[in-house]
């Protein structure tokens, strides 16, 4: 638990120029936040946000100092310029390398020890491809960076949601469901929940590939084949485990108080159910790193982009948890 009497330092990206993040990046910055808060990015749009928002920002270079105390409306910044102008709601492919450069650097530093944790607003995948980097989200772009094995989990008050696979298409999970894979996932998960969350000794549901878990072999044989043997591994390890359950019924009420996470095979299977009940408040965490990053839940929400009107509660809960686990670094 750390004691230091001085904020934690968390670099916040501040996402596609031509969506929403600077906005939100703005918004936090309006916060009470007890952290001192670094914006990775061009400085302009962040300025131009603030007035789209009525935020009076008090912008100040960064000087890597530690401090105190944070006053509510500043900000301290990494300057990288945007290569197009932003203009709200319009992509433009030629801001793709400065994402990605924006990136990059809040993670080298928070590797380095400059920053506590990585915060961050939304990218938008497609036009980061588009501009002819190939990129398939934050999650893989930093497990990467960073050499690591890692796990992409979406918490929220009350559920935690684990990912055995990411970013790819529905055809092709099946394959992707491996004992080797499932084994490095949901000890990432459990290392992760011990040492970030302070959980000790924590139960995880893992849940089945097919619908009714399999229903015995006669909607599919992953279950039998790779994902109980693997679970029966692990708990032979001392991993509290239980599963494959049946994914239609394994997050009533009754069964989410049993557990400190899931461990859902796809995407689209646990997080509808996450965003259900907490949209706007849920963070995504990536696990296995070997720095604490958290983000928003949503997209850039290119329709909203220079209105003022995006909710910032994402980012904001997103600031909040990685002030709580730095606080436990």
């Amino acid at each position: 638990m750390s004691d230091r009497p001085w904020l934690p330092r968390l670099a916040v990206t501040t996402g596609e120029p031509s969506g929403i993040g600077p906005e939100l990046v703005a918004a936090l910055a309006a916060s009470d936040l007890a952290a001192d808060l670094i914006a990775i990015g061009d400085k302009d749009a962040l300025l131009l946000a603030a007035q789209t928002r009525g935020i009076a920002l008090g912008l100040e270079a960064d000087d890597g100092q530690w401090r105190r105390e944070r006053a509510p409306g500043s900000l301290r910044y990494v300057h990288l310029p945007a290569p197009a102008p932003a203009k709200p709601g319009k992509l433009d492919a030629r801001n793709a390398p400065y994402v990605i450069a924006m990136l990059g650097r809040a993670a080298d530093g928070c590797i380095e020890g400059e920053f506590d944790a990585l915060v961050t607003a939304p990218v938008h995948k497609a036009i980061i491809n588009d501009g002819g980097i190939a990129f398939t989200g934050h999650t893989e772009f930093l497990a990467a960076r960073a050499r690591s094995d890692v796990a992409m989990m979406l918490v929220e008050p009350g559920l935690r949601v684990a990912l055995a696979t990411t970013h790819l298409p529905l055809a092709e999970v099946p394959a992707a469901i491996t004992a080797s894979n499932l084994i490095r996932v949901l000890r990432t998960v459990h290392n992760d929940l011990r040492q970030r969350f302070g959980i000790g000794d924590p139960r995880i549901a893992v849940l089945g590939l097919n619908p009714h878990a399999g229903e015995g072999g006669h909607l599919g044989r992953e279950e039998i084949d790779i994902i109980a043997p693997t679970l029966a591994a692990l708990r032979a390890d001392g991993m509290r485990l239980e599963g494959p359950l049946s994914a239609d019924t394994a997050f009533v009420p009754a069964q989410r108080a049993r557990f400190d996470a899931y461990l859902a095979m796809y995407h689209d299977q646990g997080l509808p159910v996450l965003k259900a009940l907490g949209f706007g408040d849920s963070v995504n965490v990536t696990l296995g790193l070997p720095f604490i990053r958290t983000s928003v839940d949503h997209g850039t929400a290119l329709d909203l982009a220079g209105t003022g009107k995006a909710d910032a509660s994402s980012l904001i809960a997103a600031a909040m948890l990685a002030v709580e686990l730095a606080a436990r670094a």
